[in-house]
């Protein structure tokens, strides 16, 4: 659920999602389906504690795939990064329970719709009748090329959530600078930094850029942290500068929202082969 793809984006797709668990003062909610995006950004705003985060179990998992097995003959999982959460090991874990039935693990190392676009070249792949290997081939061949890049409002949730190294906290700190950010070998990492909202805006569009150097933007994802507004106006932006029209828009589930926290603003992207 961490991805949190757009309804819009899976429509047509043989998508199935198991919900990450949101730990609140010693209450347990499935992200997506006990809270709402807008009652937990309106919670975290006024909230002294953050919530904490917990993946699906391997129990939890065993079941999740064995309810699918009864409709499909293999499985492809891409799932969140392993350096961010032990999702990967509880799903290997339950996969390795069913030796009777082909349960493909795929460790996209990366999150939100970074994460999102592995699981829609998997999920495309297979409903134009790919074979199992060719669709595990299509989503390991997306991880290779995604992007995602991202400014945050404050390092305060990254930090305090254990997601970032105490020691890159300074970037958000100094001069109350906004940081740009990556997801690098699996990890959240500093990128840049910019001295207000809008000129971090603008460099991370310049960083997406030379990321690109002299290829085409093949489909991005705009994602937001509770700002509609902002990620709406930055999907002009990019469509208009990167002359695409594959330019999507997603929010970000309760358990990415828990480390980012409000404001957060990004672009998940690929190019053209």
């Amino acid at each position: 659920s961490s991805a949190f793809i757009p309804d819009e984006l899976m429509s047509g797709l043989n998508i199935h999602i198991i919900p990450v668990w949101l730990i609140w003062d010693n209450q347990s909610y499935r992200d997506g389906v006990d809270i709402r995006p807008d009652e937990f950004y309106d919670r975290l705003k006024k909230s002294k504690t953050l919530p904490t985060t917990s993946q699906p179990s391997t129990q939890e998992f065993e079941a999740f795939f064995l309810e699918r097995s009864k409709s499909c003959h293999a499985i492809v999982a891409p799932l969140v990064s392993s350096k961010m959460s032990g999702t990967i090991a509880c799903a290997q874990q339950a996969a390795n329970e069913m030796t009777d039935f082909p349960i493909h693990i795929i460790d996209t190392y990366a999150g939100s719709m970074a994460h999102g676009l592995v699981v829609l070249a998997a999920a495309r792949a297979a409903s134009e009748g790919k074979s199992v290997e060719e669709v595990v081939f299509a989503a390991e061949a997306m991880r290779e090329k995604v992007e995602l890049f991202f400014l945050v409002d404050t390092m305060k949730y990254l930090h305090r959530g254990g997601r970032i190294s105490g020691a890159k906290r300074y970037m958000g700190t100094a001069l109350q600078i906004k940081p740009i950010l990556q997801f690098a070998d699996g990890l959240i990492a500093p990128l840049s930094q910019a001295r207000t909202r809008k000129k971090a805006l603008e460099h991370m569009l310049d960083l997406v850029e030379e990321r690109l150097a002299d290829r085409s933007m093949a489909e991005a994802c705009v994602v937001h942290v509770d700002c509609r507004a902002d990620g709406e106006a930055l999907v002009g932006v990019v469509k208009d500068r990167f002359n695409t029209s594959r330019v999507h828009l997603a929010g970000v589930s309760p358990v990415v929202g828990t480390l980012v926290g409000p404001g957060g603003l990004g672009l998940a992207f690929y190019p053209e082969s």
